[in-house]
């Protein structure tokens, strides 16, 4: 456990003057599944930092924030406890250390699943099958609490790494791990019995800092920035030709944010439309757009979408 009060006491006497005052820190994974991705969106919304490995700290050049490198594990509790004014965690995390923090916002990557799961063909088939049994997990608190919520008395068996061996070795009868594509569980000869937790990236704050008249300004300023890039990675931007007879037909097919743009081309009786679209529903609008007569379909990807 990281004596994160020690950390922030050492912080405040030998740390560069930069922490000081009214810049936020945000604390994000030095290295590991969610490192990249945390600082690909930080650079996302323009914030302009260097990282190199083994380093503790990178101030922002263009933004009044500092950078705090840790391990996954730490950044709840130096959340929690004011090192860091925001963090950026896999929800497991933060749920199985039980940090008081808030969740602000889902960062949209990192998604993975906590999932109960169990030997090929074996004896358990349904959830009630568990009772009396040993279930495996390096996440024995939200394991313990799910169980307690559905009535099932099983015994936690703590492990750390390598969760997915423990019924080969007996160990236990049942593995709780984090699921990406449930390769590792099948290469093992497991299989998911139940979902326990649905668990992706969050940007996470210390509570007394988002009343802050100074920090909450900076941290709303942040969030903006956030929810715009995250909107925006699920739209695409779509840009076509139409006959202008054919606008009526058309404009019912396009999903749009308030009123599309409608351009006059040099050809007469034609006009481009420009649309935003949601990129879950891209093909099946341009199938629809071709059918009825639209032509010279382009679609490029949004960056920033400020409503």
């Amino acid at each position: 456990m990281p004596n994160s009060k020690k950390f922030n006491s050492n912080l405040k006497s030998d740390g560069p003057s930069r922490l000081s005052g009214h810049r936020l820190r945000i604390a994000v994974q030095r290295r590991g599944r969610l490192a990249k991705e945390s600082m690909g969106i930080l650079k996302s919304v323009g914030l302009d930092f260097d990282y190199h490995e083994g380093r503790l700290f990178s101030p922002c050049s263009n933004f009044p924030l500092e950078l705090l490198f840790l391990r996954d594990d730490d950044i709840p509790e130096y959340v929690q406890d004011g090192v860091a004014d925001l963090g950026i965690a896999g929800r497991n995390v933060v749920e199985e250390k039980k940090a008081k923090v808030d969740c602000l916002e889902n960062l949209g990557f990192g998604a993975c699943r906590l999932e109960i799961a169990v030997r090929e063909g074996g004896a358990i088939q349904e959830i009630t099958d568990l009772e009396k049994k040993r279930i495996a997990t390096s996440h024995p608190t939200i394991l313990t609490r799910y169980l307690k919520k559905n009535g099932i008395d099983s015994k936690v068996v703590e492990i750390s790494g390598s969760v997915e061996i423990a019924p080969i070795l007996n160990v236990a009868d049942a593995v709780c791990d984090l699921v990406s594509t449930g390769s590792t569980l099948k290469m093992n000869g497991l299989r998911p019995l139940v979902t326990v937790l649905r668990s992706e990236a969050v940007l996470i704050a210390n509570s007394e800092q988002l009343g802050g008249e100074e920090k909450g300004a900076l941290i709303d300023r942040l969030r903006a920035r956030l929810r715009s890039c995250l909107r925006a990675r699920k739209m695409r931007y779509l840009m076509m030709n139409v006959r202008r007879s054919d606008w009526e037909t058309l404009k019912r097919i396009l999903p749009n944010l308030s009123s599309p743009t409608v351009v006059p081309l040099a050809r007469s009786g034609w006009i481009a439309i420009h649309s935003a679209v949601p990129e879950e529903a891209l093909w099946n609008t341009i199938e629809e757009l071709t059918l009825s007569g639209a032509k010279d379909i382009l679609s490029v990807p949004v960056d920033i979408m400020v409503p």
